[in-house]
Protein backbone atom coordinates (compact mmCIF):
# COMPACT_ATOMS: atom_id res chain seq x y z
CA UNK A 1 0.00 0.00 0.00
CA UNK A 2 1.42 3.37 -1.02
CA UNK A 3 1.71 6.27 1.41
CA UNK A 4 -1.10 8.04 -0.44
CA UNK A 5 -3.42 5.04 -0.29
CA UNK A 6 -2.57 4.49 3.36
CA UNK A 7 -3.24 8.10 4.28
CA UNK A 8 -6.65 8.13 2.61
CA UNK A 9 -7.54 4.82 4.26
CA UNK A 10 -6.65 6.23 7.67
CA UNK A 11 -8.66 9.40 7.07
CA UNK A 12 -11.64 7.39 5.85
CA UNK A 13 -11.56 5.23 8.99
CA UNK A 14 -11.69 8.40 11.07
CA UNK A 15 -14.45 10.03 9.05
CA UNK A 16 -12.18 12.89 7.96
CA UNK A 17 -11.41 14.51 4.63
CA UNK A 18 -7.90 15.22 3.36
CA UNK A 19 -6.51 18.73 3.27
CA UNK A 20 -3.88 19.06 0.54
CA UNK A 21 -2.03 22.39 0.34
CA UNK A 22 0.00 23.39 -2.71
CA UNK A 23 3.11 25.56 -2.61
CA UNK A 24 5.84 26.15 -5.16
CA UNK A 25 9.26 24.80 -4.25
CA UNK A 26 11.77 27.59 -3.70
CA UNK A 27 9.19 30.35 -3.23
CA UNK A 28 9.99 32.96 -2.02
CA UNK A 29 13.45 31.53 -1.22
CA UNK A 30 14.78 27.97 -1.34
CA UNK A 31 15.57 27.96 2.38
CA UNK A 32 11.89 28.52 3.21
CA UNK A 33 10.47 25.41 1.55
CA UNK A 34 11.34 22.58 3.93
CA UNK A 35 10.38 24.46 7.12
CA UNK A 36 7.15 25.45 5.34
CA UNK A 37 6.34 21.82 4.53
CA UNK A 38 6.76 20.85 8.17
CA UNK A 39 4.68 23.83 9.32
CA UNK A 40 1.84 22.85 6.98
CA UNK A 41 1.80 19.30 8.34
CA UNK A 42 1.79 20.62 11.90
CA UNK A 43 -1.16 22.86 11.01
CA UNK A 44 -3.25 19.98 9.67
CA UNK A 45 -2.16 19.15 6.12
CA UNK A 46 -2.66 15.47 5.27
CA UNK A 47 -0.82 15.39 1.95
CA UNK A 48 1.36 18.01 0.26
CA UNK A 49 1.48 19.11 -3.35
CA UNK A 50 4.85 20.62 -4.14
CA UNK A 51 5.04 22.62 -7.34
CA UNK A 52 8.08 22.25 -9.58
CA UNK A 53 8.98 25.76 -10.86
CA UNK A 54 8.49 26.12 -14.59
CA UNK A 55 8.90 29.05 -16.97
CA UNK A 56 5.54 28.59 -18.72
CA UNK A 57 2.99 27.20 -16.24
CA UNK A 58 0.04 27.34 -18.62
CA UNK A 59 -2.60 25.91 -16.27
CA UNK A 60 -1.76 28.35 -13.51
CA UNK A 61 -3.09 31.81 -12.92
CA UNK A 62 -0.92 34.87 -12.28
CA UNK A 63 -0.45 34.18 -8.56
CA UNK A 64 1.21 30.80 -9.06
CA UNK A 65 2.96 31.98 -12.21
CA UNK A 66 4.69 34.64 -10.14
CA UNK A 67 5.64 32.01 -7.57
CA UNK A 68 7.45 30.05 -10.28
CA UNK A 69 9.18 33.24 -11.37
CA UNK A 70 10.39 33.95 -7.83
CA UNK A 71 11.70 30.40 -7.48
CA UNK A 72 13.42 30.50 -10.86
CA UNK A 73 15.15 33.74 -9.87
CA UNK A 74 16.93 31.53 -7.33
CA UNK A 75 17.64 28.95 -10.06
CA UNK A 76 15.52 26.27 -8.37
CA UNK A 77 15.64 23.17 -10.57
CA UNK A 78 13.95 19.79 -10.52
CA UNK A 79 17.03 18.35 -8.82
CA UNK A 80 16.71 21.02 -6.12
CA UNK A 81 13.09 19.96 -5.61
CA UNK A 82 14.21 16.37 -5.09
CA UNK A 83 16.74 17.55 -2.50
CA UNK A 84 14.01 19.47 -0.66
CA UNK A 85 11.79 16.40 -0.51
CA UNK A 86 14.72 14.31 0.67
CA UNK A 87 15.44 16.78 3.46
CA UNK A 88 11.76 16.80 4.45
CA UNK A 89 11.82 13.00 4.62
CA UNK A 90 14.61 13.00 7.22
CA UNK A 91 12.06 13.84 9.90
CA UNK A 92 8.72 13.08 8.24
CA UNK A 93 8.39 9.57 6.87
CA UNK A 94 4.62 9.53 6.76
CA UNK A 95 3.15 12.57 4.97
CA UNK A 96 2.64 11.87 1.25
CA UNK A 97 4.27 14.32 -1.15
CA UNK A 98 2.99 14.82 -4.70
CA UNK A 99 5.05 16.73 -7.24
CA UNK A 100 2.92 18.91 -9.50
CA UNK A 101 4.37 20.44 -12.61
CA UNK A 102 4.88 20.22 -16.35
CA UNK A 103 6.36 17.61 -18.63
CA UNK A 104 9.35 19.47 -20.07
CA UNK A 105 11.70 19.17 -17.04
CA UNK A 106 10.76 15.50 -16.72
CA UNK A 107 11.55 14.81 -20.37
CA UNK A 108 14.87 16.64 -20.12
CA UNK A 109 15.90 14.46 -17.19
CA UNK A 110 14.46 11.30 -18.77
CA UNK A 111 11.52 9.27 -17.49
CA UNK A 112 13.55 6.48 -15.90
CA UNK A 113 15.98 8.84 -14.16
CA UNK A 114 13.13 11.07 -13.04
CA UNK A 115 11.23 8.17 -11.48
CA UNK A 116 14.35 6.77 -9.85
CA UNK A 117 15.37 10.09 -8.32
CA UNK A 118 11.82 10.83 -7.23
CA UNK A 119 11.61 7.47 -5.48
CA UNK A 120 14.98 7.96 -3.80
CA UNK A 121 13.90 11.40 -2.56
CA UNK A 122 10.65 10.07 -1.10
CA UNK A 123 8.11 11.35 -3.62
CA UNK A 124 4.77 9.51 -3.55
CA UNK A 125 2.86 10.90 -6.53
CA UNK A 126 3.40 12.91 -9.70
CA UNK A 127 0.95 15.14 -11.54
CA UNK A 128 2.14 16.40 -14.91
CA UNK A 129 -0.46 18.95 -15.94
CA UNK A 130 0.22 18.89 -19.68
CA UNK A 131 0.54 15.11 -20.15
CA UNK A 132 -2.70 13.50 -21.40
CA UNK A 133 -3.27 9.87 -20.44
CA UNK A 134 -3.15 8.79 -24.10
CA UNK A 135 0.51 9.87 -24.25
CA UNK A 136 1.55 8.87 -20.75
CA UNK A 137 2.53 5.24 -21.28
CA UNK A 138 6.31 5.62 -21.05
CA UNK A 139 6.22 7.83 -17.97
CA UNK A 140 3.57 5.66 -16.32
CA UNK A 141 5.74 2.59 -16.73
CA UNK A 142 8.68 4.33 -15.04
CA UNK A 143 6.54 5.72 -12.22
CA UNK A 144 4.83 2.40 -11.55
CA UNK A 145 8.15 0.56 -11.45
CA UNK A 146 9.21 3.01 -8.73
CA UNK A 147 5.98 2.70 -6.77
CA UNK A 148 4.92 6.29 -7.51
CA UNK A 149 1.26 7.14 -8.08
CA UNK A 150 0.41 9.00 -11.32
CA UNK A 151 -2.21 11.66 -10.58
CA UNK A 152 -4.45 12.96 -13.37
CA UNK A 153 -6.79 15.91 -13.77
CA UNK A 154 -10.48 15.78 -14.62
CA UNK A 155 -12.08 19.03 -15.82
CA UNK A 156 -15.70 20.25 -15.76
CA UNK A 157 -15.80 19.68 -19.52
CA UNK A 158 -14.41 16.12 -19.40
CA UNK A 159 -16.82 13.59 -20.92
CA UNK A 160 -17.82 10.41 -19.11
CA UNK A 161 -15.94 8.32 -21.67
CA UNK A 162 -12.76 10.29 -21.10
CA UNK A 163 -13.23 10.16 -17.33
CA UNK A 164 -13.18 6.38 -17.62
CA UNK A 165 -9.95 6.49 -19.66
CA UNK A 166 -8.31 8.81 -17.15
CA UNK A 167 -9.37 6.77 -14.14
CA UNK A 168 -8.14 3.57 -15.78
CA UNK A 169 -4.52 4.79 -15.57
CA UNK A 170 -4.70 6.95 -12.43
CA UNK A 171 -3.76 5.86 -8.94
CA UNK A 172 -3.49 7.54 -5.56
CA UNK A 173 -6.36 9.93 -6.14
CA UNK A 174 -8.11 11.79 -8.95
CA UNK A 175 -7.83 15.58 -9.06
CA UNK A 176 -11.03 17.33 -10.12
CA UNK A 177 -10.51 20.87 -11.41
CA UNK A 178 -13.63 22.55 -10.07
CA UNK A 179 -13.77 25.51 -12.44
CA UNK A 180 -13.22 26.31 -16.09
CA UNK A 181 -10.04 28.34 -16.14
CA UNK A 182 -6.67 28.60 -14.45
CA UNK A 183 -5.72 28.30 -10.80
CA UNK A 184 -7.03 31.12 -8.67
CA UNK A 185 -10.10 31.73 -10.81
CA UNK A 186 -13.41 32.37 -9.10
CA UNK A 187 -17.07 31.31 -9.41
CA UNK A 188 -17.00 27.94 -7.67
CA UNK A 189 -20.40 26.31 -8.24
CA UNK A 190 -20.89 23.64 -5.58
CA UNK A 191 -23.89 22.15 -7.38
CA UNK A 192 -21.84 21.57 -10.53
CA UNK A 193 -19.02 20.12 -8.43
CA UNK A 194 -21.36 17.66 -6.72
CA UNK A 195 -22.83 16.54 -10.04
CA UNK A 196 -19.43 15.98 -11.62
CA UNK A 197 -18.14 14.06 -8.63
CA UNK A 198 -21.02 11.62 -9.07
CA UNK A 199 -19.85 10.95 -12.63
CA UNK A 200 -16.24 10.47 -11.53
CA UNK A 201 -17.20 8.06 -8.75
CA UNK A 202 -19.02 5.87 -11.24
CA UNK A 203 -15.69 5.40 -13.02
CA UNK A 204 -13.36 4.86 -10.05
CA UNK A 205 -13.10 3.89 -6.41
CA UNK A 206 -10.09 6.18 -5.97
CA UNK A 207 -10.48 9.18 -3.67
CA UNK A 208 -11.40 12.38 -5.50
CA UNK A 209 -9.82 15.71 -4.55
CA UNK A 210 -11.20 19.08 -5.60
CA UNK A 211 -9.01 22.09 -6.32
CA UNK A 212 -8.66 25.35 -8.28
CA UNK A 213 -11.48 27.17 -6.47
CA UNK A 214 -10.77 26.94 -2.72
CA UNK A 215 -10.45 30.47 -1.40
CA UNK A 216 -10.75 30.22 2.39
CA UNK A 217 -11.91 28.17 5.35
CA UNK A 218 -15.56 28.50 4.34
CA UNK A 219 -15.12 27.11 0.84
CA UNK A 220 -12.76 24.43 2.18
CA UNK A 221 -15.51 23.20 4.51
CA UNK A 222 -18.13 23.34 1.76
CA UNK A 223 -16.01 21.30 -0.63
CA UNK A 224 -15.11 18.83 2.16
CA UNK A 225 -18.80 17.91 2.37
CA UNK A 226 -18.62 16.72 -1.24
CA UNK A 227 -15.09 15.49 -1.93
CA UNK A 228 -12.55 13.17 -0.35
CA UNK A 229 -9.89 15.87 -0.40
CA UNK A 230 -9.72 19.65 -0.48
CA UNK A 231 -6.79 21.02 -2.51
CA UNK A 232 -5.80 24.64 -1.91
CA UNK A 233 -3.06 26.51 -3.74
CA UNK A 234 -3.53 30.10 -4.87
CA UNK A 235 -4.82 31.34 -1.50
CA UNK A 236 -1.65 30.08 0.17
CA UNK A 237 0.71 31.22 -2.57
CA UNK A 238 -0.85 34.68 -2.48
CA UNK A 239 -0.03 34.91 1.23
CA UNK A 240 3.52 33.78 0.51
CA UNK A 241 3.80 36.54 -2.11
CA UNK A 242 2.64 39.11 0.45
CA UNK A 243 5.42 37.92 2.76
CA UNK A 244 8.14 37.66 0.11
CA UNK A 245 10.20 40.36 1.83
CA UNK A 246 9.72 38.62 5.21
CA UNK A 247 10.52 35.00 4.40
CA UNK A 248 11.01 34.15 8.07
CA UNK A 249 7.26 34.72 8.60
CA UNK A 250 6.05 32.49 5.77
CA UNK A 251 5.82 29.17 7.62
CA UNK A 252 3.91 30.62 10.57
CA UNK A 253 1.44 32.66 8.52
CA UNK A 254 0.70 29.94 5.97
CA UNK A 255 0.28 27.54 8.86
CA UNK A 256 -2.42 29.81 10.29
CA UNK A 257 -4.37 29.67 7.03
CA UNK A 258 -4.15 25.89 6.89
CA UNK A 259 -5.13 25.53 10.55
CA UNK A 260 -8.24 27.63 9.89
CA UNK A 261 -9.23 25.43 6.96
CA UNK A 262 -8.57 22.27 8.93
CA UNK A 263 -10.73 23.51 11.80
CA UNK A 264 -13.62 24.38 9.49
CA UNK A 265 -13.40 21.08 7.64
CA UNK A 266 -13.40 19.07 10.87
CA UNK A 267 -16.22 21.10 12.42
CA UNK A 268 -18.47 20.79 9.38
CA UNK A 269 -20.00 17.38 10.23
CA UNK A 270 -21.02 18.68 13.66
CA UNK A 271 -22.75 21.66 12.05
CA UNK A 272 -24.57 19.41 9.57
CA UNK A 273 -25.72 17.13 12.35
Amino acid sequence: MSRIESRFATLRSRGRKALIPFVTAGDPQPSVTVPLLHAMVAAGADLIELGVPFSDPMADGPVIQRASERALEHHVSLRDVFRMVQEFRRTDRDTPVVLMGYLNPVEVLGYADFARQAEEAGVDGVLTVDLPPEESGALLASLQSSGIDPIFLVAPTTSDERIRRICAVASGFVYYVSIKGVTGASNLDLGVVAEKLEHIRVATELPVGVGFGIKDAVTAAQVAELADAVIVGSALVKRIEELADRPQAVAKEVGKLIAGMRHSMDAQPEVAA
